[in-house]
Protein backbone atom coordinates (compact mmCIF):
# COMPACT_ATOMS: atom_id res chain seq x y z
CA UNK A 1 0.00 0.00 0.00
CA UNK A 2 1.34 3.55 -0.62
CA UNK A 3 -0.34 6.93 0.39
CA UNK A 4 0.56 9.81 -1.49
CA UNK A 5 -0.10 13.46 -0.21
CA UNK A 6 0.51 16.63 -2.37
CA UNK A 7 1.47 19.90 -1.34
CA UNK A 8 2.33 23.46 -2.85
CA UNK A 9 -0.53 24.70 -4.57
CA UNK A 10 -2.03 27.80 -4.72
CA UNK A 11 -2.65 31.16 -6.42
CA UNK A 12 0.01 32.57 -8.91
CA UNK A 13 0.29 34.96 -11.10
CA UNK A 14 1.23 34.33 -14.89
CA UNK A 15 4.98 34.17 -15.73
CA UNK A 16 5.23 32.85 -12.08
CA UNK A 17 6.88 29.22 -10.89
CA UNK A 18 5.43 26.55 -8.45
CA UNK A 19 6.71 23.23 -6.75
CA UNK A 20 4.30 20.68 -6.08
CA UNK A 21 4.97 18.22 -3.71
CA UNK A 22 4.23 14.46 -3.13
CA UNK A 23 4.74 12.77 -0.58
CA UNK A 24 4.64 8.97 0.13
CA UNK A 25 3.86 6.14 2.59
CA UNK A 26 5.31 2.92 2.18
CA UNK A 27 8.73 1.28 2.13
CA UNK A 28 8.78 0.33 -1.45
CA UNK A 29 7.98 3.86 -2.20
CA UNK A 30 11.34 3.77 -4.52
CA UNK A 31 10.53 1.03 -6.85
CA UNK A 32 7.25 2.84 -8.11
CA UNK A 33 6.87 4.66 -11.60
CA UNK A 34 5.18 7.97 -10.70
CA UNK A 35 3.20 10.30 -12.38
CA UNK A 36 1.99 14.01 -11.80
CA UNK A 37 -1.74 14.43 -13.87
CA UNK A 38 -4.16 17.22 -13.98
CA UNK A 39 -8.09 17.74 -14.72
CA UNK A 40 -9.25 20.86 -15.10
CA UNK A 41 -13.35 21.69 -14.73
CA UNK A 42 -14.83 19.87 -17.96
CA UNK A 43 -11.81 18.40 -18.83
CA UNK A 44 -10.15 14.59 -18.96
CA UNK A 45 -7.39 13.98 -16.56
CA UNK A 46 -4.07 14.17 -18.28
CA UNK A 47 -0.63 13.31 -17.60
CA UNK A 48 1.28 15.99 -17.55
CA UNK A 49 4.62 14.56 -16.45
CA UNK A 50 6.02 10.51 -15.61
CA UNK A 51 9.44 9.41 -14.18
CA UNK A 52 10.36 5.94 -14.59
CA UNK A 53 11.28 4.34 -11.07
CA UNK A 54 14.87 5.21 -11.18
CA UNK A 55 14.28 8.69 -12.39
CA UNK A 56 16.11 7.72 -15.52
CA UNK A 57 13.34 8.08 -17.72
CA UNK A 58 10.86 10.88 -17.84
CA UNK A 59 7.55 11.87 -20.25
CA UNK A 60 6.23 15.49 -20.33
CA UNK A 61 3.31 16.33 -22.51
CA UNK A 62 3.99 18.40 -25.27
CA UNK A 63 2.05 22.02 -23.70
CA UNK A 64 4.83 21.60 -20.52
CA UNK A 65 7.81 20.62 -21.86
CA UNK A 66 10.63 23.22 -21.43
CA UNK A 67 8.60 24.39 -18.70
CA UNK A 68 7.73 21.77 -16.20
CA UNK A 69 10.33 19.42 -14.25
CA UNK A 70 9.80 15.99 -12.81
CA UNK A 71 12.03 14.32 -9.85
CA UNK A 72 12.00 12.52 -6.91
CA UNK A 73 14.19 11.67 -3.66
CA UNK A 74 13.56 8.35 -2.94
CA UNK A 75 15.40 8.52 0.23
CA UNK A 76 13.07 11.20 1.35
CA UNK A 77 9.73 9.41 -0.30
CA UNK A 78 9.05 12.28 -2.45
CA UNK A 79 8.58 13.07 -5.83
CA UNK A 80 7.73 16.49 -6.97
CA UNK A 81 6.98 19.17 -9.44
CA UNK A 82 8.91 22.30 -10.81
CA UNK A 83 6.23 24.71 -12.71
CA UNK A 84 7.62 27.23 -14.29
CA UNK A 85 6.65 29.78 -16.71
CA UNK A 86 2.82 29.19 -15.60
CA UNK A 87 -0.10 29.98 -17.87
CA UNK A 88 -3.62 30.16 -17.49
CA UNK A 89 -4.34 27.46 -18.79
CA UNK A 90 -2.13 25.08 -16.40
CA UNK A 91 -4.79 25.99 -14.18
CA UNK A 92 -6.45 22.33 -12.84
CA UNK A 93 -6.08 19.96 -9.84
CA UNK A 94 -3.14 18.37 -9.82
CA UNK A 95 -2.42 14.67 -9.02
CA UNK A 96 0.09 12.47 -8.14
CA UNK A 97 -0.18 9.04 -8.68
CA UNK A 98 2.21 5.34 -8.42
CA UNK A 99 1.83 2.45 -10.63
CA UNK A 100 1.26 -0.94 -9.31
CA UNK A 101 4.48 -2.26 -11.56
CA UNK A 102 7.07 -2.03 -9.06
CA UNK A 103 10.49 -1.67 -10.89
CA UNK A 104 9.06 -0.94 -14.09
CA UNK A 105 11.67 0.72 -16.41
CA UNK A 106 9.41 2.24 -18.89
CA UNK A 107 6.81 5.07 -17.50
CA UNK A 108 3.04 5.74 -18.37
CA UNK A 109 0.77 8.52 -18.91
CA UNK A 110 -2.39 6.13 -18.94
CA UNK A 111 -4.59 7.09 -15.73
CA UNK A 112 -5.77 3.07 -15.62
CA UNK A 113 -1.91 2.38 -15.14
CA UNK A 114 -1.93 3.89 -11.99
CA UNK A 115 -3.22 2.12 -8.56
CA UNK A 116 -2.66 4.71 -6.19
CA UNK A 117 -3.67 8.52 -6.62
CA UNK A 118 -3.84 11.28 -3.80
CA UNK A 119 -6.29 13.78 -3.10
CA UNK A 120 -5.08 16.28 -5.45
CA UNK A 121 -3.87 20.01 -5.01
CA UNK A 122 -5.31 23.47 -6.62
CA UNK A 123 -3.05 24.90 -8.91
CA UNK A 124 -4.74 28.77 -10.49
CA UNK A 125 -2.40 30.85 -12.41
CA UNK A 126 -4.19 34.42 -12.98
CA UNK A 127 -3.74 36.34 -16.18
Amino acid sequence: QVQLVESGGGLVQAGGSLRLSCAASGRTFSGYPLGWFRQAPGKERECVAAVTWSGGSTYYVESVKGRFTISRDNGKNTVYLQMNSLKPEDTAVYYCAARSALYSSTWSRAPADYKYWGQGTQVTVSS
